[in-house]
């Protein structure tokens, strides 16, 4: 029988609870973002927000393991879903995911930015953000068809 590899505390850092002073931190951090997205939805197209956004990336990442930097991506996703749900406004999918973006840019990881349509007589929309396929954002209704990706 072969004994266990010790696991390092910054690999599983991210499985911890954050104290009480991160998550004001953390909470702080996202609903001032959410006002950047939106000051710069108001002001400028998609495209242009998106790559403000990206270009306050971090020189180096700040999780040395890929799946580190998935498990926190989805942990922030979760935060901002939970933040974001008490602030006035429009918080949908689409602020959500520029808000998420934005945060993990900052955090030097790499994400995508995706936006799926669904044609028809009734248009629908979605936007979210995935890390090798993976939605990091908590859906905010009970629909899952397939949208069509742009």
């Amino acid at each position: 029988m072969t004994t266990p590899t010790p696991i390092s505390p910054a690999r599983h850092e991210w499985i911890r609870a954050f104290p009480l002073r991160e998550k004001v931190a953390l909470a702080a951090e996202i609903v001032f973002e959410y006002g950047r997205v939106r000051l710069l939805l108001r002001r400028s197209e998609l495209p242009v927000v998106l790559t403000r956004l990206r270009g306050r990336r971090a020189s180096a990442p700040a999780y040395a393991d890929a799946l580190a930097a998935k498990a926190a991506a989805v942990r922030l996703g979760r935060a901002i879903g939970r933040t974001l749900q008490y602030v006035p406004g429009d918080s949908r999918c689409l602020v959500r995911s520029l808000v998420l973006t934005s945060l993990l840019a900052r955090r030097g990881i790499d994400v995508t930015f995706v936006i799926g349509v669904a044609p028809g007589p009734e248009f629908k929309a979605h936007a979210w953000v995935e890390s090798d396929g993976l939605a990091l954002l908590p859906s905010l209704d009970d629909e899952h068809e397939r949208l069509v990706e742009l």
